[in-house]
């Protein structure tokens, strides 16, 4: 396995694994922050909006609302414009879990960076800027296992 590949997939496993440990204790699921967090910049977005915007699929988004409703997270409304539209909206707890979460997820990365001089996390960040734009670029491309570059 590329050395990459591999390195970024047991980081990003332990990440989400601390990222989790600390949502459970605001009450939340896996995932859910992220949801909160698309809804905190854009209150009333459609979940298919929120699904374009985390990079899954809008049944994903629904399954997760249904839960986030159950527990009064957020509300669901018919647009005022197009009735065939639902669109999310937080409710006051949805909304007040804003700060604390977002505390939560600074005090992690500050955690997880703090052997890291601030030159060096500058230029982790850009690199995985980068990697991040060319992995989304790649996504929307038709890839070729044959490829004799990759050989």
């Amino acid at each position: 396995m590329s050395e990459f590949l591999d390195l970024h997939g047991r980081t990003s496993k332990v990440l989400r694994a601390l990222a989790d440990a600390a949502m459970r204790r605001h009450g939340l699921h896996v995932g859910q922050n992220h949801l909160l967090a698309v809804l905190w910049e854009r209150d009333g977005t459609t979940p298919g909006e929120v699904a374009a915007a985390l990079n899954v699929t809008t049944p994903t988004v629904v399954k997760m609302a249904d839960r986030m409703t159950a527990t009064g997270l957020l509300t669901r409304r018919r647009d005022d414009r197009d009735n065939r539209l639902v669109r999310l909206w937080l409710t006051d707890a949805g909304r007040a879990l804003q700060k604390p979460v977002e505390a939560e997820r600074r005090l992690i990365e500050e955690r997880v960076t703090a052997d890291l001089t601030k030159a060096e996390r500058e230029s982790l960040l850009n690199a995985l800027a980068k990697v991040h734009r060319s992995a989304k670029e790649l996504l929307s491309e038709p890839f070729d296992y044959d490829d004799s570059s990759t050989t």
